[in-house]
C-alpha cells in the first residue's frame, strides 16, 4: 500500500481500495485486471475460510468491462470506479439472492438494489461476491445452515466474528479491498476486531438503508439501532467507502444530509480512556498502548467513563428482546436453526420482557441516556474503549445452552450500549496475541466512539493508531 501518486509494486490482489481507483483511473491497470486478481484470490484461499459464499462472476465481468468502456470514452469516473467490492447476503443486490443464511430463502432473488448496494454502484464499484452472515445476522458468529460456517483466517478456531463475519475474514485473506457490512450490535466492529481489519459503524442517519425484498417496514428499535457501513484493511479506504455509501437515497426517511465534517474540534482533542470492569487483561493491554499512541500524536488521554453505559447495554437487551417477541422470535422459530433459536432464547433471558407501558418508557429513557453522552462529547469528544471485553472467542461460544450465555452476552457491551444510541464506532486493530488454542494468533484491536455525525474526527484518531501500526495486509488463511 502506498500514498500519494505512486501505485504498489505488490501483487493486484494485495492493492487497498484506493489504490485500485487511482490505478483505474491512471489506466495504469483495468477494472477487468482488478476483478481478474480478486477471483484468483478467492480461488486460492476462500475454500479455507468460506467468506464469500455466492460468486458473482457474470454480473461483476460485465459491471468491469462497463467500466473499463466508459473510461476509454473520456465518461467521468465515481470515487470506486471500477473498484470490487462485495456485500453481505442480508442486504438486496439485484439480481442475487438475498438469503440471509436461510434454507428458505435461497431462492430469494433481489428484484432492485438496497441504498447501499445502489450507492456503491452509482459511485462505480463492481459487486463480485456476497459475503456469510450468521442466520438473520442475529448471532455474533458466522455460522447457518445454508452457507455453513466462516473460519478466521488468522486462527481457524477462534469466531470471525458476527454478524459481518464473511465480510471481515474476505478482508483479512485479501479477497477484495473494501466490503459492506451492518451493524444493529456490533455486526461490523466485533468482525472487524476478530479478524484484524478496520470497520465503521456510521451514525444512525449518515447511510441510507432499505431493503425492498423484506415486504415489511422495519420496527423501531431495529430502525433506531442497525445502521450499514464498511469495513476495509486501511482507514483511507474506510473514509472512501463510507463516503459513497452515504449519498442521499429516497427510500429512507431517517436519512440525513450530514457535511463530512460537522465541526472541527480544538486541540489538542480531549479522549476518555475507558477499561470497563471485566475486560480481559489482553484488551485492556490494547487500550493503553493505543491510549499511548494518541498522546504521543498529541491528543488529551484522560481516564474517564461515559455516562449510565451498563444502563444502555441492557436498555439494548430490553428493547431489542421486547421487539423480537413481534416478528424476528417467530421467523426464527419458523425457519431457524437450533443454534439461532438458542441465541433468541439467550437474549430474551437476558433482557426484561417490557409491557407497552415499560417499552415506551424505555425508548423515553434512550434518549435521556443519550443526551448525557452527548453532554459528555461536548467536553471530551471521542471515547478509547474495548470492541468486545475479550478476545475472539473459541468460535463454538454461543452453543452452550441459553441460560449459560450471558456472561458471553455481556463481553459485548461495548457495541451494544452504542449500538442503542445511534453512535458511530470505529473498530481499529492495534495487534496480536497467539490463539489459546496454540494454532495462529488472534487479532487485537480497539473501538473509538465518537459524537453524532462525527466519524471524520473518529477516522482522524483511527489513522494516528494505523500510523504506528502500520498497514495491514492480506494473509494466507492457516
Amino acid at each position: 500500500m502506498t500514498t500519494g501518486t505512486s501505485l504498489p509494486t505488490t501483487p493486484l490482489w494485495q492493492w487497498d481500495a484506493t489504490d485500485i481507483a487511482a490505478g483505474i483511473r491512471s489506466r495504469a491497470i483495468s477494472a477487468r485486471e482488478a476483478l481478474t486478481a480478486c477471483f484468483e484470490r478467492m480461488d486460492a484461499v476462500n475454500g479455507r475460510i468460506n467468506a464469500v459464499v455466492i460468486r458473482l462472476d457474470e454480473s461483476a465481468f460485465k459491471a468491469a468491462d462497463r467500466a473499463d468502456a466508459a473510461l476509454a470514452a473520456g465518461e467521468e469516473a465515481g470515487p470506486l470506479h471500477g473498484v470490487p467490492v462485495t456485500i453481505k447476503i442480508n442486504i438486496d443486490l439485484a439480481g442475487s439472492a438475498t438469503t440471509n443464511g436461510l434454507p428458505a430463502l435461497a431462492g430469494n432473488i433481489a428484484a432492485e438494489d438496497a441504498p447501499v448496494s445502489r450507492n456503491w454502484k452509482l459511485a462505480g464499484a463492481v459487486p463480485f461476491g456476497r459475503t456469510n452472515a450468521p442466520s438473520l445476522s442475529m448471532r455474533w458468529f458466522t455460522d447457518n445452515p445454508l452457507h455453513g460456517a466462516t473460519l478466521n483466517p488468522h486462527a481457524p478456531g477462534r469466531s470471525a466474528g458476527g454478524s459481518s463475519g464473511g465480510a471481515a475474514a474476505a478482508l483479512a485473506a485479501g479477497i477484495g479491498p473494501l466490503a459492506h457490512g451492518n451493524d444493529l450490535g456490533g455486526s461490523v466492529r466485533l468482525p472487524a476486531f476478530c479478524c484484524g481489519v478496520t470497520g465503521i459503524r456510521p451514525t444512525l442517519g449518515r447511510v441510507a438503508a432499505f431493503n425492498p425484498s423484506l415486504g415489511v417496514e422495519r420496527m423501531i428499535v431495529s430502525n433506531l439501532a442497525a445502521v450499514q457501513g464498511p469495513l476495509a484493511r486501511s482507514i483511507r479506504d474506510l473514509r472512501l467507502g463510507l463516503g459513497a455509501m452515504a449519498a442521499r437515497d429516497p427510500r429512507d426517511p431517517w436519512w440525513v444530509p450530514v457535511p463530512e465534517r460537522p465541526r472541527r474540534h480544538a486541540a489538542p482533542i480531549r479522549v476518555a480512556l475507558f477499561v470497563p470492569e471485566g475486560t480481559t487483561p489482553p484488551v485492556a493491554d490494547a487500550l493503553r498502548l493505543a491510549a499511548t499512541w494518541l498522546a504521543e500524536a498529541g491528543y488529551e488521554v484522560v481516564e474517564a467513563s461515559p455516562p449510565n453505559f451498563a444502563e444502555a447495554h441492557q436498555l439494548w437487551l430490553d428493547l431489542l428482546s421486547t421487539e423480537n417477541l413481534f416478528g424476528t422470535r417467530e421467523t426464527a422459530r419458523t425457519y431457524g436453526d437450533a443454534v439461532l433459536n438458542n441465541m433468541v432464547d439467550a437474549m430474551a433471558l437476558a433482557g426484561n420482557t417490557l409491557d407497552l407501558a415499560g417499552f415506551i418508557a424505555g425508548l423515553a429513557r434512550r434518549n435521556a441516556i443519550l443526551r448525557n453522552w452527548l453532554a459528555f462529547f461536548e467536553h471530551t469528544p471521542l471515547i478509547l474503549m474495548p470492541v468486545s471485553l475479550e478476545p475472539a472467542m473459541d468460535r463454538e461460544a454461543d452453543r452452550k445452552p441459553a441460560a449459560e450465555l450471558r456472561p458471553l452476552i455481556d463481553a459485548f457491551a461495548p457495541l451494544n450500549a452504542t449500538a442503542i444510541l445511534g453512535l458511530p464506532g470505529l473498530s481499529v486493530p492495534v495487534g496480536f496475541m497467539p490463539s489459546p488454542d496454540g494454532t495462529g494468533r488472534v487479532p487485537l484491536g480497539v473501538q473509538i466512539v465518537g459524537g453524532r455525525y462525527e466519524e471524520a474526527t473518529m477516522l482522524d484518531a483511527g489513522a494516528a493508531i494505523e500510523a504506528r501500526v502500520g498497514p495491514t495486509l492480506p494473509v494466507d488463511p492457516l
